[in-house]
């Protein structure tokens, strides 16, 4: 594998390797289209990250879009049923609007999705791969989880819902204490309840340091039973050796829309947000009819454009200066080269365009002159 990806940009190697990866779990690559029928996307405007979409009219009348979302395509031609699993990666581009950009962008993403039967060990499988993954890009990333669980309990029990609801959740991402109290207040939220809320905004750390503080907001079995499912995902991690790098953390706990269980994000250095997210998603399933669960998440392999590109010592291994050989011969010099594993290029003489190599060599022998140009 090293031999063939050495001279890949970041994303293709991360992509490479990944893809590698996911396929020794079971999972299988899924391909769509770049286009999709338009009635996808805005029936589901509320599970899309920007519900800006480019349009246009097909040659049989119907309007179409240039996809800006994987999920909804792989979730609409599911097969699994809640009996058994579907599990696929894929590598796809998306068009949509950056947050940070009013402009359409080609935006390329690498992810997976387990669709169907979804317990413990299903999510415990799939953010380790996304730990993994992470570890692939850089051995000193962050995995960030947190649980939407948790805070529509509390929510729930305080009595704060609808629009009130979205700002709760944006305060507590955001860790806006005051934000946090100032919804409690204007719901009427019992003091108990809101001082939980509250406090759950400076939730932060390792898990065996984070556990405690969220253990002492917990109120009733819904929390409970969201603390144990942390619980078990993180001791699931250790058997993959994939829970050093993990934090417990709010303040991204993702779309209520969209999310329902279990959310992470992963974070790289030197990229000033997340380059993977992820989470349970069972409502999307219920909006499509379809029974069972379904958790996955996606790289955004864009963003690792702003790591510095690998460097590279030389262009290729070898380069075989030809003279007049005929062909065969210089076909057997570089299949032997090749067999060795080494890079050639066969050129009829010395290169004078920049271009580097760790030895060149003749057909008869190597040459005397230096070994870069």
């Amino acid at each position: 594998m090293e031999e063939k990806i050495r001279y890949f940009s970041n994303s293709e190697r991360v992509s490479a390797v990944c893809r590698e990866i996911y396929s020794g779990y079971g999972y299988r690559q899924y391909k769509m289209s770049r286009f999709e029928e338009y009635d996808l996307y805005a029936a589901n405007r509320d599970f899309l990250i920007d519900d800006s979409i480019i349009t246009f009219t097909g040659s049989d009348g119907k309007l179409m879009a240039l996809k800006p979302d994987v999920t909804l395509s792989i979730v609409k031609n599911a097969a699994a049923t809640g009996r058994d699993q579907e599990k696929v990666f894929y590598l796809e581009n998306v068009y949509r609007k950056p947050k940070s950009n009013s402009d359409f962008k080609e935006i390329m993403q690498l992810g997976l999705e387990c669709i169907g039967d979804i317990g413990l060990y299903q999510m415990g499988e799939v953010i380790s791969l996304a730990a993994q993954s992470l570890s692939v890009i850089d051995e000193n990333y962050i995995l960030d989880i947190s649980h939407m669980g948790i805070i529509s309990a509390l929510a729930d029990l305080a009595g704060i819902y609808g629009a009130a609801r979205e700002g709760l959740i944006k305060f507590i991402n955001g860790k806006n204490a005051a934000g946090v109290r100032a919804v409690c207040d204007e719901c009427g939220a019992e003091a108990g309840l809101a001082e939980r809320l509250v406090r759950l905004t400076g939730v932060y750390g390792p898990f065996k340091t984070a556990m405690p503080q969220l253990r002492a907001l917990s109120v009733n079995e819904a929390t409970d039973a969201a603390l144990d499912e942390i619980r078990g995902i993180y001791e699931i991690l250790e058997v993959t050796g994939c829970a050093g790098r993990v934090n417990l953390d709010f303040s991204h706990t993702g779309d209520m829309n969209y999310y329902n269980g279990v959310t992470f994000c992963g974070y790289i250095e030197g990229i000033p947000s997340a380059v993977l997210s992820g989470g349970r998603y069972d409502r999307l399933l219920r909006k499509f009819g379809k029974p069972g669960g379904a958790i996955g998440f996606a790289i955004y392999l864009d963003l690792l454009d702003l790591l510095p590109q690998p460097k590279r010592e030389y262009d290729v291994d070898v380069l075989l200066v030809c003279g007049e050989h005929d062909g065969v011969s210089v076909a057997r010099a570089v299949q032997r080269l090749r067999l060795e594993g080494k890079s050639v290029l066969a050129v009829s003489r010395v290169p004078e365009n920049g271009i580097t190599w760790r030895e060149a060599v003749k057909i008869e022998g190597i040459m005397p002159e230096d070994k870069t140009s």
